[in-house]
Order: C-alpha cells, then sequence, then structure tokens
C-alpha cells in the first residue's frame, strides 16, 4: 500500500451499506482507508471493490480484542503520522415493540449502538491527536425525537448525540474536532434487517402481544421500506463525510438532508424545546401516527 498524502481513516461497519460506500469512496478520493469488517469474506469482497489503498480490518466493536489488534496494527501503519479521522458507522437494527424485543437484542442495540462507538474511540484517541484528527459520529435525527418501534435504535443514538457533545469539550485542548453527521433516509436494504429483526421478535410473543402490535409494526415496515427505497444515495452521504474531513474549520453537524428536510426538521426540534414535552409527542404522533390503532 502506498503511502496516501491526504491522510489515514478509519471507519467502522463497512461490509454493506453506508460504510462500505465511505470506504470505497474515500479510497477512491486518496484517502488511506483502514475498513473495519467482521469476517473475512467481508473483508475480501471490500478489497476486490477498492482502488488500492484500502485495507479491511477485522473489528467486530463489541469485542474489545477484536478493536486492540486492529489498532495495533494501525497504529504499525500510520506511525508518528497519526490518524485523520475515525468514521464511527456501526449500527445494529433492531426493531419492534419495546415489551417484546429480546433481552440479548436490547444488549447488542447498545453493545453496537453506543459501547462499542465509545471503545473504538478511546482506542484510536491517541492516534487521532498526533495528527490532530476528527472523531466522526453518524448520528441520526432518531436521536432527537423519538419514534414508535424504533425506541432502541432513537435511545442507542440519543446516548451518541451526548457523546459526541461531551467528548467534544472535553477534546478542545486536543485541537481533536468531533462532528455529528444526519444522514436521511438512505437508499440501501436496512430495511431487510428491520424485518429480519422484527420477524425474531414477532416469533417469541404471546398471542396477546400479537394482537397488540403485529398490524401497526407491519405498517411500521411497509412505510420504512418506501422510505428506503426512495431515499438519498449513499454517495451523497460519502460527499459529506469527505467535505466534513476536508473543511478547514469543520462544522459541529453536517446534514445530509434537502434545504426543505433541513427547515422541517429544524423546525420539529424547535418545537420541542418549546412545547410541553408531552403536549409536544401528543401532537407529532397525531401528525406522523395518526393512522396507527
Amino acid at each position: 500500500m502506498t503511502k496516501s498524502s491526504k491522510g489515514a481513516v478509519v471507519i467502522t461497519g463497512t461490509s454493506t451499506g453506508l460504510g462500505r460506500e465511505i470506504a470505497l469512496f474515500l479510497d477512491k478520493k486518496g484517502y488511506r482507508v483502514f475498513a473495519g469488517v467482521r469476517t473475512e469474506k467481508d473483508a475480501e469482497s471490500l478489497k476486490q471493490a477498492a482502488y488500492g489503498n484500502l485495507t479491511p480490518i477485522i473489528m467486530d466493536i463489541t469485542k474489545e480484542e477484536q478493536i486492540r489488534a486492529a489498532s495495533e496494527l494501525v497504529l504499525l501503519a500510520v506511525g508518528d503520522e497519526g490518524l485523520l479521522g475515525l468514521v464511527n458507522n456501526a449500527t445494529a437494527i433492531v426493531f419492534g415493540p419495546l415489551e417484546c424485543v429480546p433481552i440479548e437484542d436490547v444488549r447488542e442495540n447498545f453493545e453496537v449502538g453506543i459501547i462499542g462507538q465509545i471503545a473504538v474511540t478511546q482506542a484510536f484517541l491517541p492516534m487521532l491527536r498526533k495528527a490532530k484528527g476528527r472523531v466522526i459520529n453518524i448520528s441520526s435525527a432518531s436521536g432527537r425525537i423519538a419514534e414508535p418501534y424504533f425506541g432502541l435504535l432513537c435511545a442507542a443514538k440519543s446516548a451518541l448525540e451526548s457523546f459526541t457533545d461531551s467528548l467534544r469539550m472535553e477534546l478542545r485542548s486536543s485541537n481533536v474536532k468531533v462532528i455529528s453527521i444526519f444522514p436521511q433516509q438512505l437508499k440501501t436494504e436496512v430495511f431487510k434487517k428491520v424485518e429480519a429483526s422484527y420477524e425474531k421478535t414477532f416469533a417469541n410473543m404471546s398471542s396477546e402481544a400479537k394482537a397488540i402490535y403485529d398490524k401497526n409494526s407491519r405498517i411500521f415496515i411497509q412505510e420504512t421500506v418506501a422510505g428506503h427505497m426512495n431515499g438519498m444515495s449513499c454517495e451523497k452521504i460519502a460527499n459529506v463525510i469527505l467535505k466534513s474531513l476536508e473543511d478547514r474549520n469543520p462544522k459541529r453537524q453536517y446534514f445530509g438532508y434537502s434545504i426543505s428536510s433541513i427547515l422541517l426538521s429544524s423546525y420539529i426540534s424547535l418545537l420541542k424545546r418549546l412545547l410541553p414535552h408531552q403536549y409536544f409527542y401528543d401532537i407529532y404522533f397525531k401528525i406522523n401516527y395518526g393512522h396507527l390503532k
């Protein structure tokens, strides 16, 4: 592998979807990419698609020993150059009514969605400090406003937002920038993971719970599928990541939204701050989910 003048970047969760797109895009743009995957099969697939400056690394972010091994490998590769960027992209998809989701899936959701993110950040921060690099966390509007049936994702993303804000303040003296990226719904097959997660939950639900939740859950899945089929391309978000890496004075937050979506999101967030908490959610539910019974 040749040394890149643009610097080295570590990206988690690059086996499929947005993470894979980011890894290949930054590789094409001349960055030295270390792409975290969970299997050798995924590593080989990435290598075949790459442009030559990408190294897949086995890194399940729920496994401390794999994080340690990956950080040691990257340290050997970058040396005193340090690390320009860490993109925390890995996400667990756990879908279903909170009353019924298996506790082992709840634990996995938080292991991947926040605990693993913190563990990876801790491991790579010394290298980021050397290069005065950037921590880039892939967040979500779900971290600001809760949604039904995606409650666990919302909770993990909310925790990630708080982690991002605290880390940003703590790293001011190190000149390491900490950035949140807010993608719009993306044109990926993540809905397949949503469907699979729900079917696992559904299989263990009581008859009573099925009668209460199944119809609404499946309506929500259909809407999720439609949203992703008509969503934004992953390449557009990869361009947002590139901008967050290359801006001389990066913003704290970047939005992968259309202007109208940004304005709507800002308006909703403002209403949430101004209105009494429960009153806001009464209105929000009626507008967005009044068709659910």
